[in-house]
């Protein structure tokens, strides 16, 4: 009888450092992975090849070593902050989270908009504190509570933190509108509060407004211009391109960023 025990005990022994074995196997072959959320501005339509107008977050990947990590852009045209998470967007990327991923966030341009109406109803409240606004959805005939830019920024960066996942925000990318011979940041709006959030929840921040600005200011507006092939919002392939460089060097000045070891050498 005591060596029936014995030997059940062992044999439930043998079974649990095979399970961990597993499991300690299964972890190591977890390969990262690098989720983009945004708006048009970092994935402008669904497919890239043939559509005129591109986001960063379609190019990006070419400066990553994906054998060694996936980068899967999840950022869908005229989101804002808000609406990537009440059109159930951030929930379908918070469920294949895992510990060791990594999440760049952009948003902003969609954010100014009003925060009521009968067609997007995708507004936030200005500024990164926690004031709330409840409105009666002219656009989903429901009861809606309305947080500001910088909250749902802290929930991205809360949520992402919570799954082990590194949370990093970006500024939004620049319009091509100039004054003085210069573009004009938002340095005072979107740009400083993704700052003023990034630095108050302690991440990686990439300045990626003042990063293409600069850049575009060394081109020059007449040929900035030819990057914008519709409007003063989106990029065609070209300038998304240079916006995916000035993304991969805003990483690159990010102390300690472990997402920049993923980079091709």
């Amino acid at each position: 009888m005591k060596k029936n025990k014995k030997n059940r005990s062992l044999i439930l022994v043998a079974i649990f450092f095979i399970l961990t074995s597993f499991t300690l196997i299964k972890l190591q072959e977890h390969k990262p992975t690098l989720f983009i959320i945004g708006d048009s501005t970092v994935r402008n339509g669904t497919t890239q090849i043939g559509n005129p107008l591109q986001g960063w977050g379609s190019f990006i990947g070419e400066s990553f070593d994906t054998t060694r990590i996936a980068v899967r852009n999840n950022a869908l045209g005229g989101t804002s902050s808000r609406t990537f998470i009440s059109m159930g967007l951030w929930n379908k990327v918070i469920a294949k989270l895992q510990p060791g991923d990594f999440v760049i966030m952009q948003f902003g341009h969609n954010d100014s908009s009003p925060l009521n109406d009968n067609s997007r109803a995708r507004g936030t409240i200005k500024g990164t504190g926690d004031e709330t606004q409840v409105i009666d959805n002219l656009l989903t005939k429901k009861k809606d509570t309305v947080y500001s830019y910088g909250w749902y920024l802290r929930k991205y960066v809360t949520d992402a933190q919570s799954k082990g996942a590194t949370a990093i925000i970006c500024s939004p990318v620049p319009r091509n509108n100039w004054a003085n011979g210069k573009v004009i940041r938002n340095d005072n709006d979107y740009g400083k509060w993704a700052k003023e959030t990034a630095e108050k929840m302690k991440i990686g921040f990439v300045d990626l407004n003042n990063l293409i600005a600069d850049r575009y200011d060394k081109l020059g507006a007449d040929s900035v211009k030819h990057l914008f092939p519709s409007d003063n919002t989106h990029t065609g392939p070209t300038g998304a391109i240079i916006n995916a460089q000035c993304v991969v060097e805003g990483l690159k000045a990010i102390k300690g960023c472990q997402l920049v070891k993923f980079l091709k050498k």
